[in-house]
């Protein structure tokens, strides 16, 4: 089974009415999850836009919800330290009964860092300081005193208590689908490997990686979640696609200009899920055959409660 959820960029306008609005659309209408984007401001291109700050939005998810998974997608190690990621994510773990997850990122946005005043750092320097990201955030859920001596990061006989509910450690999300580096990381660390949209035949390709570095490190591929985050576009009919397509282009400045069936079209070309309720079945059906346990749709018109109606009561149904 493919299960569904919902994704958005908490930095494009997300306000607290819109948030709590989602969280109890999500929770009622049968969805599994509710992800958001952490980001410092716009990466749409709109800076003046309204940005809802990550761990506390999560927490009123925790607070406001009883069944729904939820978690960031993902926080970048660039400006969320591993400290706090660590012991974040067990105060959200314990708050909702053991719903939360964590992601964690290499980070990649470069306007935010420099507005922010943030070291990206070249590529592989990003890289090696997620890996000691991950081994610090697993050490300090032991809950024994640990000590790490990283070029990055550092522990010296600290403990953090308490500790997470389940397995001795919060779920974890590893976004991103390079080969040598992330998928590795995936094997070893997590519980959720997140890719982003991608053509099916491109990401059969990502996990027969991921199969050979769960080889190399002795653990199956099987314990580890496949979800992907994508957009969509759903509609009745093509009038209505053409509606939500159009509505993307308002919101997504870059994408303006072209006809909306013409966006709606490379959209799905790229691999998102778009067309009609039975279209979406068809596609999540596919996806389900690749391995994928889960998708996150990213809503980019945060008011759009009906387009969250419309899968719950025509595609819901024929994927669960």
């Amino acid at each position: 089974m493919t299960a569904l959820g919902i994704m958005i960029e908490g930095q494009e306008g997300l306000t607290w009415e819109r948030w709590n609005r989602l969280a109890d659309a999500t929770e009622r209408l049968g969805f599994d999850s509710l992800w958001r984007s952490d980001h410092l401001s716009s990466v749409m291109g709109v800076p003046e836009r309204e940005t809802l700050a990550v761990f506390p939005s999560l927490t009123a998810v925790a607070l406001r919800t009883n069944r729904i998974d939820f978690g960031p997608l993902v926080p970048p190690t660039t400006f969320r330290h591993p400290v706090h990621l660590a012991m974040d994510a067990v105060a959200l773990d314990h708050l909702s009964g053991g719903r939360a997850w964590i992601g964690v990122g290499a980070g990649w946005n470069v306007h935010e860092h420099e507005a922010f005043g943030f070291n990206l750092l070249p590529l592989k320097e990003r890289m090696d300081r997620m890996e000691e990201a991950l081994q610090v955030m697993t050490l300090l859920w032991t809950g024994e005193t640990v000590s790490f001596a990283g070029k990055h990061f550092q522990l010296n006989d600290a403990q953090s208590r308490p500790t997470p509910l389940r397995n001795g450690k919060v779920r974890l999300v590893i976004g991103g689908a390079g080969e040598k580096r992330t998928l590795r990381m995936v094997a070893e660390y997590a519980d959720d490997w997140n890719a982003t949209t991608m053509p099916p035949d491109a990401y059969a390709a990502k996990v027969e990686v991921l199969k050979r570095h769960c080889a190399d490190v002795g653990r199956d591929p099987a314990t580890i979640r496949q979800s992907i985050m994508t957009a969509f576009i759903v509609g009745r009919d093509r009038a209505e696609i053409r509606r939500r397509a159009a509505k993307i282009q308002e919101i997504i400045p870059a994408t303006a200009g072209s006809d909306p069936e013409d966006l709606a079209a490379g959209m799905k070309a790229r691999g998102s899920l778009v067309g009609t309720p039975d279209e979406i079945v068809e596609q999540v059906l596919q996806r389900q055959t690749m391995g994928v346990a889960l998708i996150m749709l990213q809503l980019h018109d945060h008011d759009d409660i009906e387009a969250l109606e419309l899968l719950a009561s025509d595609v819901l149904p024929h994927i669960q």
